[in-house]
């Protein structure tokens, strides 16, 4: 891997527009589970983990929080159920995704196993059971997963036919001591969406990427328009072909974002620990740690003072 910073821990629990008085989670909230999502994958690289570990134990704090969108918390389709996309990419080679799953509480540990196991395909869409079955994962029963804050953002959608949605995800991105990049994202896409969509979290280089010889990219926003531009794999074309820092590669990626239609944002490591968290949208949630440094907790814009 060449030489490489201290171990660097980046979580984000969304983008989208200005909360609104409708929303009924509190500031304190929302960053006491995103540093407690820092605090779980850091446990892993304390105990001599790698970043996968660390990734995946951040991420499932996230959806295992009724507060965000991914997991329970997840953001009801129009049939009202929650259908969840996750991935997981290491810069090493495995790679892991679910599309459109059901009754999975921890969505990004299926992506994990996917992403190590001997029988293919590495990308799964639907028949949650047999999933579930084959790799050991905790099941839910779909109705519990569906919260009563989400029930209520479902009505509201209903009854303002045609307005925007508000498009949310969680992820993950780290930077271990050996040098290891890894990410990771899970979502419940956006409220009221077709049931069974499936958006850039579920894939490989739209909205999570990692390679050794640039960075780790976990990504959040308008799915759509993320996936027309391949985002997360845009920022590391960028730096390994046009000899771009991660800074300018992620603003450039997602100003073709922006071009496609879409706003959000994204959480990216490069392989020497630079850190960049490039926001197109009012809001991306995050917070992030790096070895010696305590944790820190954003919910505004890239430019947000005192953030």
């Amino acid at each position: 891997m060449g030489s490489h910073a201290a171990p660097v821990l980046i979580v984000h629990g969304g983008a989208g527009p200005r909360r609104s008085h409708e929303d009924e989670r509190t500031e304190a909230q929302l960053r006491g589970v995103l540093a407690g999502a820092i605090a779980a994958g850091w446990r892993q690289l304390e105990a001599g983990a790698g970043a996968e570990a660390a990734c995946v134990a951040a991420v499932c704090r996230l959806e295992d929080s009724p507060l965000f969108n991914a997991g329970t918390g997840s953001a009801l389709a129009a049939d009202g159920g929650v259908w969840c996309d996750a991935s997981l990419v290491c810069a090493d080679g495995p790679a892991g995704a679910v599309a459109a799953v059901r009754g999975l509480r921890n969505p990004i540990l299926a992506a994990q196993a996917l992403a190590h196991a001997a029988d293919r395909p590495r990308l799964w869409a639907g028949d949650s059971a047999q999933l579930a079955a084959r790799h050991h994962l905790e099941t839910i029963d779909p109705a519990l997963m569906a919260t009563d804050r989400q029930r209520r953002r479902l009505a509201r959608h209903r009854a303002r036919a045609g307005t925007a949605h508000s498009p949310e995800t969680v992820g993950a991105v780290c930077l271990d001591a050996s040098g290891g990049l890894v990410a990771a994202t899970s979502t419940g896409g956006y409220v009221g969406k077709p049931p069974a969509r499936v958006g850039d979290a579920a894939v490989f280089g739209a909205g999570t990427w990692a390679h050794e010889r640039t960075c780790a990219v976990s990504a959040t926003g308008d799915g759509e328009a993320f996936l027309r531009v391949l985002f997360a794999h845009e920022v590391h074309a960028r730096m390994l072909h046009g000899g771009e820092d991660l800074a300018s590669a992620a603003a450039a990626a997602l100003s073709a974002v922006r071009d496609a239609g879409g706003l959000g944002g994204a959480i990216c490591v490069d392989r020497h620990g630079t850190v960049a968290m490039p926001v197109s949208d009012e809001l991306m949630s995050r917070a992030w740690r790096s070895n010696g440094a305590p944790t820190r907790t954003a919910l505004g814009g890239a430019h947000d003072p005192g953030e």
